[in-house]
């Protein structure tokens, strides 16, 4: 489906009369807070596109597959529309799918279709130009001036998939042509700043893709980025007052927000929302139709299959008093540049900006005579804005109250766009309160010498409680889909490419349900089976050089199979265990004797995790249930209250100094979501919650408390979630995803002492892939890498050392990690650091004068003075003055 906005009126394309109707709604609701739609008949056959003039709010172009193009005169809501089109052109070029006004000269329209692309003036009987055999025409979009791009994609019957650049004016071929995506489904086009210019397609992983290019060099792409696994066909918006991409998948409930830089980061994420219906199309609102009195800076009108939905993008300021000059840049207005005849003949210009302050914005008015009429197309009335008072006259279509990103997305989000278009763009994120020092956090994977290559008869379907794989700061285990519940076991030390013979593993006889490192002793292996047993295993120093059959202790007690497992963070030796037995049991692996069984749970237990200072244990429970335990006091929950209402899975985790609980699960409608809960009060539900995506898989979270930054991914996705979590509004604010080239098992993450400090490194992951190991780095961009950035390195806890026994705690001690710094003793602070001297804008004038001799220095001196007394021949003032006769003169 089709959607199109202009200042008054919005457009969409219908189902109805075999696709040839085309509906017609108000941007604005009336008082009532109603809006009134209504349809007209256009074409015989399916609507194929449709676009309004940027220079006529009432000026409508519709093409079709009936193979023709028809502009109309399409009135208020409150008034008969036209039965009639005023002009229609009869392009005869087989299917049309594409119709385009220029934006800058008036009358002029490219059509597209699948033979060919034309560009018409609309007071001719024929196309101006014409460009044919370029395959099947995806998108066209006109440049200000003289560009016409055209991106071509692969069908069954086509190989081309190629981005071509036209001169329309210079000549019929293209002036550059490049391979574009390599996806064979449908990609998108569109001008943003900088004379670059945007796809969206998809690539050979079937993974929605967004790229960049330079127009002016089209031989690579400067930046990719590679968004989910969808058969959604991205549709691509971007404003250019604000340098702002709005990206939406059709049939998706998802509308990414990205911001378009000049270098890197060339594209970095603002806001993720998720809406309530399924977009079949999004429009963008002209700047010129935005409230300014409630900052309003973006809305986007979204279609779904029954509503027209508006979502507006607001800046949280005060409304209703001044006018924010510094969010609201000129803007293009309602007058064309050119003719079309003038275009045609060479001539290039901008269209003129106006201001978007209700004091000075242009009057509603009768077009301009340089908008040229189309075969005496008549003209009304330009209008800035209208509001419909009449109710809703169809159920087919509705609008939804308007939102806002933080209330769309649980995300703190917003832009402050730049005071001039000839300004730079500002930093997007400094514009909504709080703003995390990690928003542009970057992941990279570490050089190939790093990897462990040729894995080979991975298990890829361990059950939804185990995080998949498990690693230490010197070795990784990863299971094997081998009878036996075998686990494979890698050292980090040893990268490289394994042999194609059979490899030693750790054969547990029976299916492996979890397992984990001793974060005490990194050769100590704990694996839970399908047999209700708890397996502990020694891994020799070097390595496994031969299979493993016997463990070196079996821990037996529960009845049913196991779900997950966890070590105690303080206590050597302390392990809690979860089963389909609804209980929950610690075990001293010292003595191999279960030593606690809480109960209380009434359905499956997705996920538990230990407080900071080991004192309390949380689940989160397929009973809809968050429960808080202190073990060595009572056997029943101390607190619970409601958790996730989906039931596909769940995870938590402490956060906050062990002030909140973050659990990632599932809503009513099985979409992914974060949930934050205090810790003192469970009963009063969740104190704030983000949405992610739609994906069938848990997220599995990590959270670094030094940082307080949270990192959250899932088995099978191919994007990492990014978050700095904050104790108070907004909690969340979301920071740059890291995205892979392809699905992975998960992450899994290292000690703090694996991390490379002098690059900024905040945190170390390994990712399994599907054949691979490989080492992620997790980054802060800074200035001053010469110095310890001491502002994002604190102090960190020796979590790999224990601080007490099991016994000690189990008799009621508690132990604390001792700390140390991560400071290179090479490296000063950066909060030490020597204040820079400012430096000069301009250079002084010594710098230019030292490169000149004596005599040149004197002569510029001279003929400098010179030029302003001016030149000495000529003759003075007084010699140009009238004397008196000598009679004249008194005696």
């Amino acid at each position: 489906k089709h959607i199109k906005s202009s200042c008054s009126l919005v457009a969409y394309n219908t189902d109805q009369a075999g696709g040839g109707m085309v509906g017609l709604s108000s941007v604005n609701a009336a008082s009532d807070g109603k809006w009134i739609v209504t349809q007209i008949s256009c074409h015989a056959d399916l609507v194929t596109d449709l676009d309004f003039s940027p220079f006529d709010d009432y000026l409508l172009a519709t093409c079709s597959a009936d193979e023709t193009v028809k502009l109309w005169r399409v009135c208020d809501l409150d008034q008969d529309q036209p039965s009639n089109a005023e002009v229609t052109l009869s392009a005869a070029d087989g299917r049309l799918e594409i119709v385009l006004f220029h934006p800058a000269a008036s009358g002029l329209l490219a059509v597209a279709s699948a033979r060919g692309v034309q560009v018409w003036d609309v007071t001719r009987d024929t196309a101006l130009t014409v460009f044919s055999n370029v395959a099947l025409t995806v998108l066209l979009i006109i440049k200000m001036c003289f560009f016409v791009l055209i991106f071509l994609m692969l069908f069954l019957f086509l190989q081309d998939k190629k981005l071509r650049l036209f001169d329309p004016r210079a000549q019929p071929s293209a002036v550059q042509c490049v391979q574009g995506h390599q996806g064979n489904r449908d990609s998108r086009v569109l001008w943003v700043k900088d004379d670059n210019l945007l796809t969206t397609g998809f690539n050979q992983m079937r993974q929605q893709e967004v790229r960049l290019w330079d127009s002016r060099k089209l031989s690579s792409s400067l930046s990719s980025l590679s968004l989910a696994t969808s058969n959604a066909t991205l549709m691509p918006l971007f404003d250019p007052d604000s340098g702002l991409l709005i990206v939406s998948g059709n049939g998706e409930s998802v509308i990414d927000c990205f911001e378009v830089n000049s270098s890197e980061p060339f594209l970095s994420q603002v806001s993720h929302c998720l809406t309530d219906v399924s977009t079949r199309g999004v429009a963008l609102v002209p700047k010129l139709a935005l409230d300014v009195s409630c900052c309003e800076v973006l809305r986007l009108m979204q279609l779904s299959d029954n509503f027209i939905v508006p979502i507006s993008y607001q800046v949280p300021r005060k409304a209703g008093q001044d006018f924010h000059a510094d969010l609201y840049p000129d803007t293009v207005g309602h007058t064309p540049a050119v003719t079309a005849e003038d275009w045609w003949k060479g001539e290039n210009k901008q269209v003129e900006r106006v201001s978007l302050h209700p004091s000075k914005r242009p009057k509603p008015a009768a077009p301009s005579a340089q908008e040229t009429k189309p075969k005496d197309l008549p003209r009304d009335k330009s209008k800035e804005a209208s509001t419909s008072s009449s109710p809703l006259s169809t159920p087919s279509s509705s609008a939804a109250p308007s939102r806002s990103p933080s209330s769309t997305s649980g995300l703190s989000s917003g832009f402050l766009p730049s005071p001039s278009p000839s300004q730079s763009s500002r930093a997007i994120h400094s514009m909504l309160g709080p703003s995390s020092k990690f928003r542009h956090i970057q992941g990279a994977v570490l050089h190939r010498d790093t990897h462990i290559t040729n894995l080979r008869g991975l298990h890829l379907t361990t059950p939804g409680e185990c995080d998949g794989f498990c690693a230490n700061g010197q070795r990784v285990a990863v299971p094997l889909a081998i009878a036996g519940g075998q686990i494979a076991v890698f050292e980090l030390s040893q990268p490289g490419k394994l042999p194609d013979t059979a490899l030693p593993t750790i054969q547990n006889s029976v299916n492996v349900a979890d397992f984990c490192w001793d974060p005490f002793d990194t050769h100590k292996l704990v694996v839970a089976g399908d047999d209700a047993k708890i397996r502990v295993w020694q891994i020799p120093k070097g390595g496994l050089t031969e299979t493993l059959t016997e463990p070196e202790r079996v821990l037996r007690g529960h009845t049913e199979k196991i779900y997950s497992i966890k070590f105690h963070p303080h206590a050597s030796g302390l392990l809690a265990s979860s089963s389909y037995d609804l209980t929950v049991r610690l075990w001293n692996l010292e003595t191999g004797e279960e030593v606690k069984r809480l109960s209380g749970h009434q359905d499956q237990i997705f996920g538990m995790a230990w407080s900071p200072d080991g004192k309390l244990l949380a689940t989160v429970c397929k009973d809809g249930k968050v429960r808080l335990y202190d073990p060595r006091k009572s056997t029943l929950p101390i607190q619970e209250g409601p958790g996730p209402e989906g039931q596909r899975g769940a995870r938590v985790v402490w956060v906050c100094d062990g002030k909140y609980l973050l659990v990632s699960g599932f809503d009513s409608r099985s979409e992914r979501q974060l949930y934050l809960f205090s810790a003192e009060s469970l009963a009063s539900g969740s104190v704030a919650s983000a949405p992610a995506d739609v994906s069938p898989s848990t997220l599995i979270p990590f959270y670094d408390p030094d940082t307080s930054v949270l990192i959250l991914t899932g088995k099978g996705d191919t994007r990492v979630y990014i978050y700095e979590i904050v104790p108070e509004a907004p909690y969340f604010m979301e920071c740059s995803s890291f995205h892979s080239s392809e699905p992975h098992k998960g992450l899994c993450f290292l000690p703090k002492a694996e991390c490379d400090v002098r690059d900024v490194e905040v945190a170390r992951a390994i990712r399994l892939g599907k054949t691979t190991i490989e080492p992620v780095a997790f980054r802060v961009p800074r200035v001053k890498k010469e110095f310890f950035q001491d502002d994002v390195f604190p102090e960190t806890a020796v979590w790999w050392d224990a601080s007490l026994t099991a016994a000690a705690w189990l008799s009621g001690s508690n132990g604390q990690h001792r700390k140390i710094s991560l400071r290179p003793n090479d490296m000063t602070p950066v909060s030490e650091a020597p204040k820079e001297a400012p430096v000069r804008k301009y250079l002084p004038s010594s710098v230019y004068l030292e490169e000149k001799t004596d005599e040149q220095k004197k002569e510029e001196l001279l003929s400098a003075m010179v030029a302003k007394l001016g030149n000495r021949e000529d003759p003075l003032p007084q010699e140009s003055y009238e004397g008196v006769d000598e009679d004249e003169w008194d005696d």
